[in-house]
């Protein structure tokens, strides 16, 4: 026998594969993939028999030397997927190790993610748990539910996950080399590919790898280490995303506009400050001020809703009465005559808003929290809103182009982030559709459950998504 026939044979006839089965339960491919010893992302493979990572096969290596000392003998390249035999250092290539590859790197044709939204079907973990592919918990490893209900809401919006399912969308794209922005896009695509994964080991994911590229693609203005506002890291990291798809300001130049983004006209006046004292001349200037009204387009990817301060009523029994405002009454900000004042610290403008160009997924946020130098406030005005068709035609332009350009204005909810307890301490939730079950899901880091709509419209939404259903 020649030394190729030789390698070929010993390449497929690896003894320990046989003689040791090994513990899928012990693979953990969520987190960083960085050498134990050496903290290398270079060159590492993954132990089969313990899970741990170690860097390099050869002579004096430290996969090497653990396969001498431990008797761990099968090994895994992170990077090429291919299967090692220490320290005899030769390829294994057998389709039983299949699994394990599947699990560290997902893939779907486009045959299946076309299925995904008409099927319900369960899927088995290793360690015999049933879970629905998307519908997966996310670990909260100390104070990142702000960021998992965002990275799940967006999971389920159709176009974004079929986008990032598909490594080959993303991967032609050129960036500079050792662009950090794009580690962004990478681990969000490898985790919405584990969330929506059939074959997983374990029904829950590990958001590591993508925390790990937040914090250090936001210069850590988000960590998962301190509790923080999803409505500030959800448009930063949308405009990240943008970005890092060599997206412009064209609304069809990234998956992420073509979905989200919207256009607004705003129309603003200045109002004196009455309080100043000054002369007649200036005073005759300020009054032209007031009413000379400037006209200003804008795009917008979320709508923000202002929330009627809560008064202070008390019922028979001398408890606070949590007041109810419709969601019609939100909307009106936008209605093109609603006038709302905001104020500077040196001027006052009245504003008011309507909307030139409705996007795909609208996402609102129900703005309950005031921050100002000493505390955070939040407002637990109950907001009435329905599951489905919420029409926004009343807040179009009446220009006919812009009428004529929206023939479906109705949005159906997908997802709803909502807010529990104190403003500074409090947990966030996600409530999610998946339209292959045709049912609704409660997320909340681990915590998965089904849930009826009408017990959805009780909570205290603060971001919505909803998708024009048609």
């Amino acid at each position: 026998m020649s030394f190729l026939e030789k390698s070929a044979y010993q390449s497929r006839h690896c003894p320990y594969i046989t003689l040791f089965p090994f513990p899928r339960h012990v693979l953990d491919f969520d987190f960083e993939k960085l050498c134990s010893i050496s903290l290398s992302h270079i060159n590492v493979y993954a132990c089969l028999i313990c899970g741990k990572y170690f860097q390099g096969r050869g002579r004096h290596s430290y996969a090497y030397t653990h396969s001498v000392q431990f008797g761990h003998h099968v090994y895994l390249n992170l990077h090429t997927l291919k299967f090692y035999c220490l320290p005899d250092n030769y390829e294994v290539i057998d389709s039983s190790l299949d699994d394990i590859k599947y699990v560290l790197n997902p893939t779907f044709t486009k045959k299946y993610i076309k299925e995904m939204d008409e099927s319900a079907r369960l899927s088995r973990a290793f360690d015999g748990a049933t879970y629905l592919p998307g519908i997966v918990g996310l670990n909260n490893i100390k104070a990142n539910d702000y960021l998992n209900v965002v990275l799940q809401a967006f999971a389920f919006i159709t176009p974004i996950r079929n986008y990032f399912l598909r490594e080959e969308n993303y991967n032609v794209i050129k960036r500079p080399p050792g662009d950090i922005m794009f580690q962004l896009v990478q681990r969000y695509g490898e985790l919405l590919r584990k969330l929506w994964n059939p074959r997983n080991f374990k029904a829950h994911v590990s958001p590591h790898e993508m925390l790990q590229a937040v914090v250090l693609c936001s210069k850590k203005r988000f960590q998962f280490t301190k509790q923080g506002d999803p409505i500030e890291f959800l448009p930063w990291f949308l405009n990240a995303l943008h970005t890092a798809l060599n997206g412009t300001k064209k609304m069809s130049s990234s998956i992420i506009f073509k979905s989200f983004q919207g256009k607004m006209r705003i129309y603003s006046r200045k109002v004196p400050q009455t309080e100043v004292q000054c002369n007649e001349e200036k005073a005759e200037q300020m009054k032209l001020e007031e009413y000379q009204e400037t006209v200003s387009e804008s795009p917008f990817l979320v709508l923000a809703l202002d929330i009627p301060a809560s008064p202070l009523f008390k019922d028979e029994f001398q408890q606070n009465i949590i007041p109810q405002v419709p969601l019609s009454s939100l909307l009106s900000k936008f209605d093109g005559t609603t006038e709302k004042e905001y104020k500077t610290y040196k001027e006052s403008f009245i504003k008011r808003y309507e909307l030139l160009r409705l996007p795909q997924y609208l996402i609102l946020c129900i703005k309950r929290f005031t921050k100002n130098t000493f505390f955070v406030e939040k407002n637990a005005t109950v907001v009435n809103f329905p599951v489905k068709s919420v029409d926004l035609a009343e807040y179009l332009s009446s220009d006919p182009a812009v009428q004529d350009a929206h023939p479906h204005t109705t949005y159906d909810l997908v997802a709803n982030i909502c807010h529990d307890g104190e403003p500074e301490s409090g947990t966030y939730r996600l409530h999610v559709l998946h339209r292959g079950a045709n049912k609704w899901y409660e997320l909340q880091d681990l915590h998965v459950k089904d849930i009826l709509p009408q017990v959805i419209t009780l909570s205290n939404s603060y971001i919505q998504v909803s998708d024009n259903a048609y």
